[in-house]
């Protein structure tokens, strides 16, 4: 079965969807308010029925405290739906809401952007909310938006709560992944809906250290404007837990190239948020992009995004283990397939006043292709390195078997300013080209005239082995722990902060002996998926 088609409905049911078809839906949600009357009529045109049918099993709809009352999504069929008059760019929602798991696949749909909690510049007179809404996804819920402006923005002091289980994932998605809400029958594809923005109140290089005392930290958020950024890297936005986010964001946006949406921005999102067991898949621009701050990544799969998988910026300080990331192509509304991928990691340390992204990453495989992306005909590496990034790397493999127009790993001239601070241990480079620099060494910076495999090499911590060694297993994406080919020794981590790092002694984010294990199960699962798609 192909991906697309995972969530759609069954053959009996999209016979009785088109033979209602109309116009776009417009459904207004109820406002329970004594003082007014409010019309909550409903135009089915477009959905007669959703989920499959409504079986009598009880739909309950996420509601809100809005100032004209509760304001309620409405029920058509099994899935519930949210007009612009519910959630819009336009407004922020300011109270606590929930979105339940809908019984028979039913799905929460979204015209609109979906933003929570109030945003505004501390300059102009604003206060960030000290306990602001928390918007509560419970395990097993579906939202699916309609349009590449629909979003999830969550403001500093507000938080996102969407922690699933591994029997019962959160997923967000294109409404285009369902029969019923795909007008054009087109299917999804990236850059369908906007993505999730969290802006947190963590350290940030986009601000000085005068702003930063002075509370006046309002960094603009790349995409859909709302401000980030404060001076306390143990600040939460909520936790995101065992949950999928495909086919988002989009660009470039009003400010031009570069002013994108990613599938997951983390705009100075602090140590007290946690973002673990999340699949993106077919995002339009980067996978993960994190702006400063100091929060944790660990059992993260990214699959076929167009950009970057995972981007790093603007002085993070946060920790990161087990993280997959594999290079692949998708078929576009053409029927052509597109290559997906530029960078594993783009890694930007230092632009303005503040700390240089300094994180700590353990558990990696990067497996790229020799394509370029359909984005912007930039090839796909593992890593590139700029703006003077400081990094300790542990245990990562890289694979590239063809390179006739790419490489492994990439400097800036800015990130060679920083590349005595960038450390790998006990490592594995197993690609047909290895750097991007055609005299081999470094052409500036404190490393200036060494030689890209010494600085590699790490007096002998890691290795480069040949792109046609046998690192993996036999099912493509687990280490192959008995290979002869890999003889360095893999870092115990034993040095590093065992409060949030797992023993794993191994090359690579997944252990062939471990496929009993949860992220080994998640793994497989995503790549199913993708490849599927």
């Amino acid at each position: 079965m192909e991906f697309k088609t995972l969530f759609k409905a069954s053959a009996i049911t999209a016979a009785l969807i088109l033979a209602g078809c109309g116009g776009d839906i417009k459904i207004q949600p109820t406002v329970n308010d004594n003082s007014s009357i409010t019309d909550n009529s409903v135009n089915n045109s477009n959905n007669t029925d959703g989920g499959g049918g409504n079986s009598g099993d009880d739909v309950t709809c996420a509601s809100y405290e809005g100032s004209a009352g509760t304001v309620t999504g409405v029920v058509s069929g099994n899935d519930c739906i949210y007009n612009d008059s519910f959630a819009s760019r336009s407004f922020s929602i300011t109270s606590n809401i929930t979105f339940e798991e809908l019984p028979n696949d039913g799905v929460h749909f979204f015209e609109d952007a979906l933003l929570i909690g109030e945003d505004g510049d501390t300059t102009e007179g604003f206060a960030i909310p000290e306990n602001g809404p928390t918007m509560t996804v419970l395990p097993g819920a579906t939202l699916a938006f309609q349009s590449g402006e629909a979003i999830i923005r969550i403001a500093r002091g507000a938080k996102i709560q969407a922690v699933g289980t591994q029997a019962k994932p959160i997923t967000f998605t294109s409404a285009n992944a369902f029969d019923r809400f795909d007008n054009a029958g087109t299917g999804p594809l990236f850059a369908d809906w906007g993505g999730i923005i969290i802006n947190g109140n963590g350290v940030t290089d986009q601000c000085n250290d005068t702003e930063r005392g002075a509370g006046t930290c309002n960094v603009p958020s790349e995409g859909i404007t709302s401000f980030y950024g404060g001076n306390d890297n143990s600040d939460s936005s909520g936790n995101i837990k065992w949950t999928k986010v495909w086919y988002a964001g989009s660009g470039p946006r009003a400010g031009g190239e570069g002013d994108d949406l990613n599938s997951l921005t983390l705009n100075a999102v602090g140590s007290g948020s946690e973002f673990e067991f999340i699949h993106i898949h077919q995002g339009f621009d980067d996978g993960v992009e994190i702006f400063g701050g100091a929060t944790t990544l660990k059992y993260i799969v990214v699959t076929d995004t167009q950009d970057d998988s995972f981007d790093f910026d603007a002085g993070w300080q946060g920790s990161a283990q087990f993280l997959f990331v594999k290079h692949g192509t998708v078929e576009n509304r053409d029927g052509v397939n597109v290559s997906m991928g530029n960078g594993g990691f783009e890694s930007d340390g230092r632009k303005n006043d503040g700390p240089s992204s300094n994180p700590t990453i353990a558990n990696v495989t990067v497996i790229t292709s020799d394509a370029l992306s359909v984005r912007d005909e930039d090839p796909s590496i593992a890593f590139k390195f700029d703006d003077q990034f400081n990094a300790s790397l542990y245990n990562v493999l890289m694979i590239k078997t063809d390179a006739t127009q790419s490489q492994c790993v990439s400097f800036s001239s800015d990130g060679e300013l920083g590349a005595d601070n960038i450390v790998f241990n006990g490592s594995v480079m197993a690609c047909a080209e290895e750097f991007n620099d055609d005299n081999g060494q470094f052409d500036g910076g404190p490393l200036n005239g060494t030689s890209l495999t010494e600085w590699f090499d790490n007096d002998g911590s890691n290795e480069r082995v040949a792109s046609t060694a046998s690192v993996l297993a036999d099912n493509g994406f687990a280490t192959l722990t008995s290979s002869s080919d890999i003889t360095i020794t893999p870092n115990d981590l034993s040095g590093l902060d065992s409060s949030f790092f797992d023993s794993a002694a191994y090359v690579g984010a997944v252990s062939d002996q471990a496929s009993d294990s949860a992220w080994y199960k998640w793994v497989e699962t995503a790549l199913a998926a993708a490849d599927a798609d």
